[in-house]
C-alpha cells in the first residue's frame, strides 16, 4: 500500500472513529503471513498483541521487503502504515525514517491506548535493528 494515499485517506477523517475505520480497513487489506514465517524469532517484543516481523531485500539486494502479521485486527492496521513506511526503500534511507514520528504527525498516537503506543514503538525499534544487520 502507498503511504501517500494511506496519509491521505487518514487525513479525509478529522475525527478518531472515521481514522480508526481506515485502521481497520488497511488492516483487512494486509496480506496474511504464512503460518510457518510465525515464528518465535520473528515475534517483536514489546508487544502486548502477538506481532511478526520479517524484513529482507529484494532480489536484486537493494531495497527493502517487510511483511507482518499481527493476531488482532486494529494492529494489522498499524502495520499496514509501518510496512508503508519503510517497504522499497534503500536500507540507508530507512534507517533515517521513523514511522512512530507518522504516527504522531497524523494524530494516531493521542488515541492509542499507552501499550498499543509502546507496540508501535516497539515494532519500529525491530526494524531498525534488523536494518543494523542488513547493513
Amino acid at each position: 500500500m502507498d503511504l501517500s494515499h494511506i496519509e491521505h485517506s487518514l487525513a479525509q477523517h478529522g475525527a478518531w472513529q472515521g481514522k480508526y475505520r481506515e485502521i481497520m480497513l488497511l488492516g483487512k487489506a494486509l496480506p496474511a503471513m504464512p503460518d510457518a514465517l510465525k515464528t518465535d524469532d520473528a515475534l517483536v517484543k514489546g508487544c502486548e498483541s502477538k506481532v511478526w516481523l520479517h524484513l529482507d531485500l529484494d532480489e536484486q539486494r537493494q531495497r527493502l521487503i517487510l511483511i507482518a502479521d499481527s493476531d488482532t485486527r486494529i494492529v494489522k492496521g498499524l502495520l499496514a502504515i509501518i510496512l508503508a513506511c519503510y517497504n522499497n526503500q534503500l536500507p540507508l534511507e530507512a534507517g533515517k525514517l521513523d514511522a512512530y514520528e507518522l504516527f504522531d504527525k497524523l494524530g494516531l498516537i493521542k488515541h492509542l491506548s499507552p501499550s498499543r503506543g509502546n507496540g508501535v514503538r516497539a515494532i519500529v525499534e525491530r526494524i531498525h535493528q534488523q536494518l543494523q544487520v542488513l547493513q
